[in-house]
């Protein structure tokens, strides 16, 4: 893996040989630096049918629901009827209703608009979330495809280098162990390529674990490098998807803390009789009106409201906790994601020769005997690993770029085509 102290030498390979594999035409990002058409189609593709965005929508559509339960009036009315034949004959029907004179209903429906929009920030966390996760196993997937070419392209050459080695040993050019050493390159050349191989696969199972359809749709590699940080600015805190969410989670719990103030309030209940009472030839027409109200006496709610109170600090609590994750995770992404833009962007300017020229040249100043076969068999295998880490220096660019927007609040912006500014 590329680190920014490697030593100048290898520093020089990584611009010879990055360059040597860049398509020779680097397209540019739009001029609203969206996503290409391709990514932003996969990514709706992915959000359409991966599992987890279906169950947070159906848990936005539970939430939505019970908001509108909520909403509803909290006692429906009562019908009796009664009759009686005794001495008295009695025949009567009443209607009751319960009357919500301590705002019970305007408190639940303030807790159930809470509930919805924590659970519409969870639907859009979960996006995020996924998408991300598409976008750096694409990434990982199409640097595991990157590196298994070139992989073959290191065993090409090595079969030739084993070939041209046993030819000049015939003739008496090297010895035997010069020869031996081609042979040793060759299988190691092999082995690694098993490996890059299992890499590949397991890229490939990691994207597929996220979009089932990977195998068949599969965006091309971008061209370009991200633009840097400070072109797209990041949400303010309270903007970004997980602050949203810990705000509605602590208004819910407030809001908790009312309905139980609430419920504990006693309601009276208005209750309405009319009927015919017959006493022999006698017949009255009778008429009834009662209220009736309970006593908070065995249970007087206080334990609800000190266990609302608790839940309310502790969503105050982690409200608090999740703005310092929030912080410190931009400030992280940002600066992770500055560094390796600026050694892509070093490698990307770099002049160097191409890797079939470098090739060429190692092996006719081998064959013309000016260096030795371990010192070419060195130089070569330098500049293959140095390759290699500069298809995986891109790729990490890439994927912190990703953990950037993500972190910013700004990746569904970037993948939707929103206009990115720093205003915001």
């Amino acid at each position: 893996m590329f680190s920014p102290r490697t030593a100048p030498c290898r520093a020089a390979c990584l611009w010879l040989f990055l360059c040597a594999f860049a398509p020779q035409a680097l397209a540019s990002f739009p001029a609203d630096l969206s996503a290409p058409p391709a990514v932003r189609e996969a990514v709706h593709r992915v959000w359409t049918n991966h599992p987890r965005i279906q169950s947070a929508d159906a848990a936005r559509r539970a939430a939505l629901a019970n908001a509108r339960a909520a909403a509803q009036p909290v006692y429906n009315p009562s019908l009796t009827f009664e009759g009686e034949n005794a001495d008295v004959d009695r025949r009567t029907a009443g209607a009751s209703l319960a009357l919500d004179l301590g705002g019970k209903r305007r408190a639940r429906t303030a807790e159930g608009d809470a509930a919805l929009r924590m659970s519409e920030a969870s639907y859009a966390l979960e996006r995020r979330d996924v998408a991300a996760q598409w976008l750096k196993a694409w990434c990982a997937s199409l640097l595991a495809v990157r590196q298994s070419d070139m992989g073959r392209q290191r065993v090409d050459l090595m079969q030739r280098f084993d070939r041209l080695a046993a030819q000049r040993l015939a003739v008496g050019d090297i010895g035997s162990t010069e020869r031996d050493l081609a042979a040793l390159a060759l299988g190691e050349a092999q082995i690694q390529q098993a490996s890059l191989a299992g890499q590949e696969a397991t890229a490939r199972a990691a994207l597929e674990a996220v979009d089932e359809d990977a195998a068949s749709i599969l965006p091309p590699f971008p061209t370009a490098l991200p633009p840097e940080p400070i072109t797209i600015a990041p949400l303010p805190a309270d903007a970004r998807p997980e602050m949203i969410q810990a705000r509605a989670e602590q208004e819910r719990a407030e809001a908790g803390i009312v309905v139980a103030e609430r419920a504990r309030r006693p309601d009276p209940t208005l209750s309405l009789t009319g009927g015919h009472v017959r006493d022999g030839a006698r017949s009255d027409r009778v008429v009834g009106l009662s209220v009736s109200i309970p006593l908070p006496v065995l249970n007087t709610g206080r334990a609800e409201i000190a266990a609302a109170r608790a839940e309310a600090d502790a969503a105050s609590a982690n409200r608090r906790a999740a703005l310092l994750r929030s912080q410190a995770a931009l400030r992280q992404q940002q600066a992770t994601y500055s560094a390796l833009l600026t050694a892509a962007r070093a490698f990307r300017g770099s002049r160097a020769s191409a890797l079939d020229e470098r090739t060429a040249l190692l092996e006719r100043l081998w064959q013309a005997g000016e260096i030795g076969t371990s010192d070419y068999l060195v130089q070569l295998k330098q500049s293959l690993d140095t390759a290699l880490s500069g298809l995986a220096l891109e790729s990490q660019a890439w994927q912190a770029w990703f953990d950037y927007l993500a972190a910013a609040g700004r990746l569904d912006d970037w993948i939707d085509g929103a206009t990115l500014d720093t205003a915001r």
